[in-house]
């Protein structure tokens, strides 16, 4: 076969159908958000908000008071128990695998005595 050309057999649609695929899912992440927000606007009502929900609270006390009033330092303690006491929720929440993993009695000890300390600290604050 002289003369013969080899063809090389390409997949269809070849590269235009790619970037006809990509801009259609462009398309579609652009209105597909679009979609949804119309829908949320046509079919939800808006309802008004009271003047106390647009107003900001902060700990306690009335925001539009003066700001040197003197409030409850029970805010202060909840906020210092929860930060202790999430600090060390992360301390021992892997106790159970390194007690697994290490097979001494000091990490009993150690855990225990842990324990008892933020038991303390409880009775303390």
């Amino acid at each position: 076969m002289i003369g013969a050309v080899a063809t090389i057999d390409r997949p269809p649609g070849g590269p235009e159908s790619n970037v006809v695929q990509s801009l259609s899912l462009l398309a579609l992440a652009f209105l597909l958000p679009i979609c949804l927000i119309a829908v949320n606007l046509i079919f939800f009502k808006k309802h008004p908000r009271p003047r106390e929900k647009l107003s900001p609270f902060e700990c306690g006390f009335d925001a539009k008071s003066l700001p040197r009033t003197p409030f409850s330092l029970k805010f202060y303690l909840i906020a210092i128990l929860f930060l202790i006491f999430d600090v060390e929720l992360a301390l021992i929440l892997p106790a159970p695998v390194i007690i697994s993993s290490i097979t001494s009695a000091n990490t009993h000890y150690l855990l225990a005595i842990f324990i008892i300390v933020l038991f303390l600290g409880l009775l303390f604050e």
